[in-house]
């Protein structure tokens, strides 16, 4: 029986464009997807346009539109540059979708229903001059764990670490700018803390990567806290049931979205909701697996899994983590030029084809950083894929063309060469199964190298033009 497989890809969102960082998550999700589907498995690949937020709504406003519109232009723009790198779901969806607010408000009843909500005031960060309270987002200063600089309100991207904004150090508000004042505000909190044993056992027997699992270590070490899960008015996203001017936080409803985005591709009515619970449902046999940065881990491997423990849904069955992209070993940023989006690479006139092979030649399984070298991006295509595969092509191609009108020999000349290369189908499956495409790519150029050698030992153009040996 064949395996049944969802697949899912961290939500880019709808306030940014799609860069070089994105483009790496998601080549590595879709060479993992064609693998399975060549492998004979059934395997859905879902994702979706993060559309919630303060800054959703921040830039609508400045364009002139509603967030729901801005939200869909992104989502479009989204498709377009996804579909420009091959890159093949078989639903990009949105999470402000009827679908995702049905299954939100469905998980919070059940949470709340067995006591995993409790209501509590704390002491938010409000902009006097913005005239609102921030997102975690929106305030940036020092790690109070590590001392990092420059960090966002709710995690840090050096450490890993999470906290509340108030915890930050020398706070700011990047809206005006001037450090915020504190104002109270009674928010929604998920029980967290409740599941660690729970999660451990999750831990345990899912599909994680080693130094997912050593960093998840540390964070049951240091103790799981309750989260807060609710924003206050203004914010661009579903109102809590029950509640005024309170809404979800994006974290809550954005994983929610994977399925959301599934449930929208099963089709409506009763046969719609029957496959849905096949593949989400407590008891259910299907494999589902998210790719996501590192910088994400906490969400997606403490946060989310219970969150569906508590609302009785089935787990992930793994989440498979990958480092950050570099460009020339610097962070993206616009200000030093190594910030490049996908239209950007494409407006160089440059094949997707060329970025998809060095991201897969660089990629191992593991959290490491990957760094996008211009110059050796330019020697590897040219020395890997025009140098041995279309080598081989080009070398070949005009006069089987010419001599054959383009039909091969009715056998094999060199079998024992053919076994060769078949006898290591297998262990370059296993390598795209572990997701370590760089061996893959290693082992075939080994191939497309050792077919080249044998192509200039017989010299095949010169026996075409021997009639006495064509065949």
């Amino acid at each position: 029986m064949a395996r049944k497989i969802l697949v899912t890809a961290a939500l880019p969102y709808a306030s940014g464009q799609i860069h070089l960082g994105n483009l790496l998550e998601m080549v590595q999700t879709d060479i993992w997807v064609r693998y399975q589907r060549h492998s004979g498995a059934d395997c859905t690949f879902v994702c979706a346009t993060d559309a919630h937020g303060t800054p959703t709504m921040l830039k609508a406003r400045e364009e002139g539109v509603s967030p729901e519109e801005y939200a869909e232009s992104c989502r479009a723009a989204h498709v377009r540059d996804f579909e420009a790198f091959g890159i093949r779901f078989d639903n990009f969806y949105t999470t402000h979708s009827p679908e995702n607010r049905e299954l939100v408000e469905r998980i919070y009843a059940r949470l709340v229903e067995r006591g995993y909500i409790h209501a509590r005031t704390i002491q938010q960060a409000y902009d006097e001059e913005a005239g609102m309270f921030l997102p975690d987002r929106y305030v940036r200063g020092e790690c109070p764990s590590c001392g990092a600089e420059d960090q966002y309100g709710d995690s840090c991207t050096a450490c890993g670490a999470t906290y509340a904004p108030s915890e930050l150090v020398n706070p700011r508000s990047i809206l005006s700018g001037r450090p915020p004042v504190t104002r109270e505000s009674e928010h929604k909190f998920f029980k967290l803390g409740e599941f660690e044993s729970l999660l451990k056992t999750w831990m345990q027997a899912s599909n994680l990567d080693r130094g997912a699992r050593n960093k998840l270590a540390e964070w049951f070490k240091e103790g799981l806290k309750d989260w807060d899960i609710t924003r206050d008015e203004p914010y661009f996203g579903f109102e809590v049931p029950g509640e005024t001017g309170k809404y979800f936080y994006v974290w809550l409803d954005a994983p929610v979205g994977y399925m959301a985005s599934f449930r929208n591709l099963c089709g409506p009515g009763e046969d719609g909701d029957s496959r849905f619970e096949r593949y989400f449902g407590p008891d259910s046999d299907a494999e589902l697996y998210h790719f996501i940065g590192k910088d994400i881990l906490y969400f997606h491997a403490l946060f989310w899994p219970a969150v569906l423990l508590g609302s009785g849904m089935r787990t992930p069955s793994g989440v498979f983590v990958h480092g950050f992209l570099t460009v020339d070993g610097m962070k993206m940023s616009k200000s030093k030029g190594t910030f490049i989006t996908a239209a950007d690479y494409l407006a160089a006139g440059l094949d997707p084809e060329y970025l998809r092979y060095y991201y897969a030649e660089k990629q191992g399984s593991g959290l490491d950083d990957i760094d996008l070298q211009l110059e050796d991006f330019a020697a590897r295509i040219n020395s890997d894929l025009v140098g041995k595969l279309v080598n081989i092509a080009s070398r070949c191609a005009s006069f089987v063309q010419r001599g054959f009108g383009n039909r091969l020999g009715p056998r094999l000349h060199d079998p024992a060469l053919y076994e060769e290369f078949v006898a290591l189908r297998e262990q370059i499956g296993e390598y795209y199964e572990s997701r370590s495409y760089g061996k893959a790519m290693r082992a075939i150029m080994a191939l497309a190298d050792r077919a080249n050698v044998w192509i200039n030992e017989r010299k095949p153009w010169e026996l075409a033009k021997d009639p006495d040996r064509q065949d």
